[in-house]
């Protein structure tokens, strides 16, 4: 884990610990709002600090976290959560549960479908008769 007097920019921090895929998003979410620090827009290359509490808002959930650790190198996922808290509050948790529970891709499930060649011969075959 680095010093606190080492400069971290925010995009970078969010992107080592994993909330962003890449920093460009990361960066871009800082860029669109999506990322507050008391209550305000915090920008792309906003230090960041331990003990810092940050609201973010990803395309799976809107996050709160704490930061315990700063990492300057992106790390397994079973390393980076051990650089933040996740203080979400509990409402949004169990909004995300019910928003789970119904949402529906639109994906057949699988084995359920369209016949197999086998499957389709036997049909014509049973029609056949």
């Amino acid at each position: 884990m680095s010093e606190n007097k080492e400069k971290l920019r925010l995009d970078k921090y969010l992107w080592s610990i994993r909330l962003f895929k890449t920093r460009t998003m990361a960066a871009a979410a800082c860029d669109t709002g999506k990322v507050k620090f008391d209550g305000s827009q915090a920008k792309a290359a906003k230090n960041v600090s331990i003990g810092d509490e940050y609201e973010v808002k990803t395309e799976a959930k809107r996050w709160r976290i704490k930061v315990t650790g700063l990492i300057q190198k992106r790390v397994a996922a079973s390393e980076a959560i051990k650089n933040y808290i996740d203080i979400t509050p509990e409402e949004e948790i169990q909004r995300l549960q019910y928003q789970a529970a119904s949402f529906h891709t639109g994906k057949r499930p699988s084995k359920i479908g369209r016949p197999t060649k086998k499957e389709r011969r036997d049909l014509e075959d049973f029609l056949e008769d």
